[in-house]
């Protein structure tokens, strides 16, 4: 595990309830991805016993790979809409999908798929082991909304038949089935809604890459930096450490089923964040501005009240910390 990785789990340690989960075992689903790593590498500091559940369709076995032959860690290459052992968990982190637009726009099958029937085998799988269940949603679920700071009682905006619609409406369909677990099974779930997160391991290149990585990737290139439309669309940035306290936090948290948004208060307009990126490299990249996709969103800005109020939580590393570890790890990661 490379340093500043390393340093960002020692400042998730410190933040949450490392008793929570010391010899619980835990399923990661999705657990090589990008949040999914992170939370198995939290995970095994604190001693969970975990199954890292990922069928490789995005996530990247180099994410964990340091972690096999570590006591109670097990990687299984499988799919979770279909998977079929009954492992006795304590805890299920469902967060396998598709999160990229470019990306599930192509495999919108297997994208609505892994948000409802893989959320049904998860909850299934809770129901016979009375285990507790969070739910990666999205501020996705909110659709295109008219309310900001958008707080967790807004009813969406959605297009069901959208061309993000099979992310959108997987991700609804999914709260949905835990709400109705826990109204009919009494399973204990909790829903997490996450705002734009980055950070170390965020893929950039091809149809996976997220704005930040992607910027980072282009500028150290010395490439120009691919702007949607005018850049005039905000986002609400939080540094994977925030996100992953966040998740953690809820999931330790005793207060049964709640749904919460998790990211950073703080709107930033894409132009403005590309001028950050471009700061951070010498390399000289400008501008590139590509027609604004069907279906993508203006603004994003959550309502974190609640989280503060249950949880205690809000973000704690600013936009300028975050990008500069950030752009400093895919620094250190292509010179590799």
């Amino acid at each position: 595990m490379d340093a500043i990785i390393k340093g960002d789990i020692e400042q998730i340690k410190k933040s949450i309830d490392t008793e929570a989960f010391r010899e619980k075992s835990v399923l990661v689903s999705g657990g090589s991805g990008f949040l999914g790593s992170w939370i198995c590498d939290v995970l095994s500091e604190v001693g969970s016993k975990i199954i890292c559940l990922d069928n490789l369709s995005t996530g990247v076995f180099e994410n964990v790979d340091h972690l096999k032959g570590t006591k109670g860690f097990e990687f299984e290459k499988a799919d979770v809409c279909s998977y079929s052992r009954n492992p006795r968990v304590d805890m299920i982190f469902h967060l396998a999908s598709r999160p990229a637009p470019e990306d599930y726009q192509k495999h919108p099958v297997e994208t609505a798929l892994a948000n409802s029937e893989g959320t049904k085998q998860m909850l299934e799988l809770a129901r016979k082991h009375d285990a507790r269940v969070l739910f990666a949603s999205s501020s996705e679920a909110y659709g295109d909304p008219e309310v900001f700071p958008t707080p967790e009682s807004y009813e969406g905006r959605v297009n069901p038949l959208g061309p993000r619609s099979c992310y959108e409406e997987g991700k609804r369909f999914g709260e949905a089935l835990c709400k109705a677990y826990h109204d009919q099974y009494e399973i204990d779930v909790k829903i997490a809604r996450i705002f734009n997160s980055y950070g170390p391991r965020l893929r950039a290149e091809g149809f996976y890459g997220r704005v930040v990585s992607r910027f980072i990737l282009q500028s150290l290139k010395g490439e120009d930096l691919t702007v949607f439309g005018d850049g005039l669309q905000t986002r609400s940035f939080c540094y994977v450490t925030d996100t992953v306290t966040g998740l953690l936090a809820q999931m330790g948290n005793e207060a049964r089923s709640d749904v919460l948004n998790l990211g950073s208060e703080d709107e930033t307009r894409i132009i403005d964040l590309a001028g950050k990126v471009i700061q951070l490299s010498p390399a000289g990249s400008g501008l590139k501005h590509l027609p604004f996709p069907p279906g993508d969103h203006l603004r994003r800005q959550p309502d974190i009240t609640n989280a503060r109020k249950v949880l205690g939580w809000e973000p704690k590393v600013g936009l300028d910390q975050g990008l500069s570890r950030t752009a400093k790890w895919f620094g250190k990661k292509r010179d590799q």
